[in-house]
């Protein structure tokens, strides 16, 4: 998670969404090369994606407008927190922001109304290398506060965890 110091005071409010210095002394040690802006209704759920080698992205993702349900997966074999997810909300009241790693799959769902999603990527997005995990896989079990979410028909059949593990398609 990244807590960015915010400046408010009754005119608004300032903050810094990325400052290089910040972010290495933190860990994130990556150079972003392209920004992407999404936006979406209630209920609609974006992912799990990711990129594979030699196009894995890592992430700084916030929302701007509204309320998300942010995940990310790990799917980095040798990690020790494999196949587990880590699951918070992101919203233009608490400005918090966190950081994907390269290996990771991510996606959201929108609580709000509307809610606009900002994030940085470190690689460029290749077609031919997007992969993704299946929203409701049963071994990862995501405890997601929809049942039934809007989502696309391609999200709806990206693999499973074990069927990844099978085709030796994770990181």
């Amino acid at each position: 998670m990244i807590k960015p110091k915010v400046f408010a005071d009754d005119r608004g409010f300032f903050l810094e969404t990325y400052k290089k210095d910040d972010m290495q002394k933190a860990g994130v040690d990556a150079e972003f090369v392209q920004d992407n802006h999404s936006r979406s209704e209630r209920g609609v759920l974006r992912g799990l994606h990711f990129q594979k080698e030699p196009y894995a992205q890592a992430k700084i993702v916030r929302c701007t407008r509204g309320v998300i349900y942010d995940v990310l997966v790990d799917l980095r074999r040798r990690s020790p927190t494999f196949s587990r997810y880590l699951g918070v909300v992101l919203s233009e009241e608490n400005r918090d922001m966190i950081y994907v790693p390269r290996g990771c799959a991510h996606g959201f769902l929108v609580l709000s109304d509307i809610a606009e999603v900002v994030y940085k990527v470190d690689n460029v997005y290749a077609p031919e290398c997007e992969g993704g995990l299946v929203w409701n896989d049963p071994e990862v079990s995501i405890s997601w506060p929809v049942q039934d979410p809007v989502i696309s028909e391609r999200d709806r059949l990206w693999p499973t965890l074990e069927e990844l593990v099978r085709e030796d398609d994770l990181f």
